[in-house]
C-alpha cells in the first residue's frame, strides 16, 4: 500500500503539484437486522480504493479510483492535478494551508474482540433473541432490532514526508419497540433511538449494553404510553437525559462551529451557522456552567469521533469550544486556520470513504460534567416544578443553527422533587444561546455517557459518518415545553 501511495505523489509532484496526499483505504461492514421474529437484512461488504488530493497553482484537485494498479493510480494523479489546474483558473484567491509537521506512525483502535470474528449466525441468534423479549409483551405490534460492525484501514502519504497507518473499528447495536393503538404510534428504543449506542469499540460493546436483559422493560414503556397523559403545555424547568442531551449538542453546537460552514463553503443539509468570525472569545454562548470541547483523543473516550490523526495526517487534539460560558473555538484544517488566526489546523479534516473529498466533520463534541458530585435523582429531587424528558424522537433547526424544536419519546412530570407521572409526546423548542445560558446543573461524571451519532450528513455528494457527544443528564431553567405534539 504504501507503493501505491508512493506512485500517486510521484506523478502529482512530477505533473506540477506545491503539494499532494495521497489515501488507500480498505473498509469492510456487517449490518444486520430484524423484524417482528424475521431477518429484516443482512449485509456484509468489503471496498477498497484510493484518492488523490493535489494543489496546482493554488487551488485543490481530487480524483479517486478503484483501480489500484500502477497505471491506474498514476492516471488518478495526473486526473487530480489536471482539475486543480482547471481550479486554479477561477479561484478566488489562493489555498493556504497551515504548516504541520511529517509524521510516521501506526495506530489501531484498542477493542478487546474483533467483531469480524463472531459469527453472522450467532449475530442474529441474539437479535431474534432480543426481538423475541419485546413480543412478549402484550400491545407490542412491531420489534426491530440492528447490528452493525465496520473496520477501516487507510494508508496516509503526503508529499511532506508524512506515512501514516491507521485501523479503526466501530460497533452499534440497538432495538425499538412500536406500539400501535388506533391512529396514534407510541415507540421506546434503547440504548438510544436511531440505530442504538455506537462507539470505536469491538464486540465487547455489545456485550456491555445489556440488550437481551433491558427488552421487556422497553417494551413495557412503550405500551404504558399510550395510557400516559399527553405533556402539557407550558414554560417548565427541562431535564434532558444524557443521550438527548447528546443530539442537542450535536445540532445546537456541533454543526455551527464547523469553519467550512460559517466560511460559507459548505451549506448543504441546513448547513449554514450563525457563528461569524466575529462572535469568537465575544459571544457568551452559554452559563458559566457549559464547557464543550472537540477531542478526538484517544483519553476522551472511545468515541465515533476518535481517531490519532485526521485525514490530511493532522493529530487528534482537543479543542475547548466553549469554555465557562464563552464562545472560544471552532472545527477547524489545514486550508481554514488562518481564517481564525491560528497556526495550526485543528485535525478535523475527515472523508466517508476513498472516493469522498475529506471535509471539516464533527469530532467528539462533548459537554464536560459538573464538578460537584449530583446524580440524576438529586437533579429531580431540586427541581419544583419540570419535565424529564428521555430518547431523541424528532428534531428540527433552521438553517442558522439558531432556532429548533425536539422531541422525546417519553417524559416524566416532576413536582416538588418527585416524578409524579409519565407523560407521553414530550418536546421543548428554543433559540441556542438562550438555551445553553439557561444551564444551571449538570451531573457529575458518574452520570456521563460518551454516545455515538453513526449518521450525520453532510455535504454534496453526501457523505454520512460518525461522531461522539458525551454528556451528562441537566436541568435548564424556563424552556417552553410541551407544544410539538398536539393530544388527540
Amino acid at each position: 500500500m504504501k507503493e501505491i501511495a508512493s506512485w500517486a505523489l510521484d506523478t502529482a509532484t512530477m505533473r506540477g503539484a506545491s503539494f499532494a496526499d495521497a489515501r488507500v483505504i480498505r473498509q469492510r461492514s456487517r449490518a444486520l437486522t430484524t423484524k417482528n421474529g424475521k431477518v429484516g437484512s443482512a449485509s456484509d461488504a468489503e471496498s477498497e480504493g484510493m484518492n488523490v488530493r493535489a494543489l496546482v497553482d493554488g487551488a485543490w484537485g481530487f480524483a479517486a479510483s478503484e483501480d489500484l494498479s500502477r497505471r491506474g493510480v498514476e492516471a488518478t494523479a495526473a486526473r487530480a492535478v489536471e482539475i486543480a489546474r482547471a481550479s486554479a483558473q477561477v479561484k478566488q484567491e489562493n489555498v493556504r494551508l497551515a504548516p504541520e509537521k511529517s509524521v510516521i506512525a501506526d495506530w489501531t483502535t484498542p477493542y478487546v474482540i474483533d467483531p469480524f470474528s463472531i459469527s453472522i449466525e450467532h449475530n442474529i441468534d441474539l437479535l431474534l433473541k432480543i426481538d423475541a423479549e419485546l413480543r412478549a409483551v402484550a400491545g407490542v405490534t412491531l420489534a426491530e432490532t440492528n447490528l452493525n460492525f465496520n473496520r477501516e484501514e487507510q494508508w496516509f502519504a503526503s508529499s511532506e514526508g508524512s506515512e501514516i497507518h491507521q485501523t479503526k473499528y466501530s460497533t452499534g447495536a440497538g432495538y425499538a419497540a412500536h406500539a400501535f393503538v388506533g391512529n396514534e404510534i407510541q415507540k421506546r428504543s434503547y440504548p438510544n433511538s436511531y440505530g442504538g449506542q455506537w462507539q470505536n469499540k469491538g464486540y465487547e460493546l455489545v456485550e456491555e449494553l445489556k440488550l437481551v436483559e433491558n427488552a421487556r422493560r422497553i417494551a413495557e414503556e412503550a405500551v404504558a404510553l399510550h395510557n400516559a397523559d399527553q405533556c402539557p403545555e407550558g414554560v417548565f424547568d427541562l431535564i434532558l437525559d444524557s443521550s438527548q442531551l447528546g443530539l442537542q449538542i450535536h445540532e445546537s453546537i456541533g454543526h455551527p462551529i464547523e469553519l467550512d460552514r460559517v466560511l460559507g463553503m459548505e451549506a448543504n443539509f441546513a448547513g449554514a451557522s450563525f457563528l461569524t468570525l466575529d462572535k469568537l472569545r465575544k459571544l457568551q454562548y452559554g452559563s458559566e456552567m457549559v464547557n464543550v470541547v472537540a477531542d478526538a483523543r484517544q483519553e476522551h473516550g472511545p468515541g465515533l469521533g476518535t481517531f490519532a490523526f485526521d485525514d490530511e495526517g493532522v493529530p487528534a487534539q482537543c479543542t475547548p469550544i466553549i469554555t465557562n460560558g464563552l464562545f472560544t473555538g471552532y472545527l477547524s484544517s489545514r486550508e481554514t486556520a488562518h481564517t481564525i488566526g491560528a497556526d495550526r489546523s485543528g485535525g478535523t479534516l475527515r472523508a466517508e470513504g476513498w472516493n469522498r473529498l475529506p471535509m471539516i466533520r464533527m469530532t467528539n463534541i462533548s459537554l464536560l460534567p459538573g464538578k460537584a458530585p449530583l446524580s440524576l435523582e438529586q437533579l429531580i429531587a431540586s427541581t419544583d416544578r419540570g419535565i424529564l424528558m428521555q430518547t431523541n424522537r424528532s428534531w428540527s433547526i433552521d438553517d442558522k443553527r439558531y432556532n429548533f424544536q425536539f422531541g422525546c419519546e417519553i417524559g416524566w412530570e416532576i413536582k416538588n422533587g418527585k416524578r409524579v407521572r409519565i407523560v407521553k409526546n414530550p418536546s421543548y423548542s428554543g433559540i441556542t444561546t438562550e438555551f445553553w445560558n439557561a444551564l444551571d446543573a449538570i451531573c457529575s461524571r458518574q452520570e456521563w455517557t460518551l454516545w455515538g451519532t453513526p449518521n450525520c450528513g453532510k455535504g454534496q455528494p453526501q457523505q454520512v459518518m460518525g461522531t461522539g457527544h458525551g454528556a451528562a443528564p441537566s436541568r435548564f431553567r424556563g424552556v417552553k415545553v410541551g407544544s410539538a405534539y398536539k393530544g388527540s
